[in-house]
């Protein structure tokens, strides 16, 4: 089946919460040929932003009415998850309404379930460092979802749709899937900016910076293309270079101990992923 038949045309939805995710959501299901009749926003200018540029009405959370939609989408803040939906239960809503959170489960909608509304989860596993307009985007995207079955058939097809994939996340694994999307985006990025911080510290040029960036892209790439992930590690420590590594330590942890201590907790989680792989 190809993807255009996949998704779920025509898509009648409306969204709660105009940030980046939900912005994002909503270009890539327009380009589709999805029609967006209604935007909630505690900030008025947001979601008249949204309006203009994809259609539909700005409007909030106390008036919003989406009965007779096919989704109602939430992409507001995990704490306000479960707030905004029994505000929401009070008048009828979209036949599924799926809210975007990786660490909350479809529980927290359990007051629109209630009043007839299947409810569910469709968290984009990527980043969201600003609006992502282009559909492109969501190529290969992997897409975690849970709740009801009548929700996670429509999340599906949205998710491949889009050429993603839906993969089920149960309630209880959802917290540790999301901080494992946390290591992945920003422990990364944190890892990359340390290592551009050490390189300002020693008055290297800042294209030292840029370089470490590239690297860091070289190596994901390498990794993506690996068989296991683990093979793809490489460094010191990887190769059983100790004396070096433990040299570069010390040098590391006369100037900034904080570093050392993760550096030497990295080298320790080096060991143990190769020693289970065998290397």
């Amino acid at each position: 089946m190809t993807p255009n038949s996949v998704w779920p045309s025509p898509l009648v939805f409306s969204l709660v919460g105009p940030g980046k995710v939900g912005s994002s959501l909503a270009h890539w299901a327009i380009s589709k040929g999805g029609s967006l009749k209604q935007v909630a926003a505690r900030r008025t200018r947001s979601a008249n932003a949204l309006t203009s540029a994809l259609g539909g009405r700005p409007t909030n959370v106390n008036e919003l009415s989406t009965h007779g939609e096919d989704l109602l989408l939430i992409a507001v803040s995990d704490s306000a998850i479960q707030p905004v939906s029994e505000t929401l239960a009070n008048r009828r809503q979209a036949r599924v309404v799926l809210h975007t959170s990786g660490r909350i489960d479809a529980s927290a909608l359990s007051a629109l379930r209630e009043q007839g509304s299947k409810v569910g989860t469709l968290h984009p596993l990527m980043a969201f460092p600003k609006v992502s307009s282009a559909v492109t985007d969501a190529k290969s995207v992997i897409f975690g979802i849970d709740g009801d079955a009548e929700a996670m058939i429509l999340a599906r097809r949205i998710a491949e749709g889009l050429e993603g994939s839906a993969v089920e996340v149960s309630p209880e694994s959802r917290p540790l899937y999301h901080l494992g999307a946390t290591l992945a985006a920003g422990g990364v990025v944190t890892l990359i900016a340390s290592a551009c911080e050490l390189a300002s510290r020693l008055g290297l040029d800042p294209k030292i910076s840029r370089g470490y960036l590239r690297l860091a892209e070289g190596a994901i790439k390498q990794a993506a293309a690996s068989q296991t992930i683990p093979e793809a590690i490489t460094g010191p420590v990887a190769r059983g270079e100790t004396e070096e590594y433990l040299s570069q330590l010390r040098q590391l942890r006369s100037i900034d101990s904080e570093l050392a201590d993760l550096v030497e907790n990295l080298a320790r989680r080096t060991r143990h992923l190769l020693n289970r792989t065998g290397s």
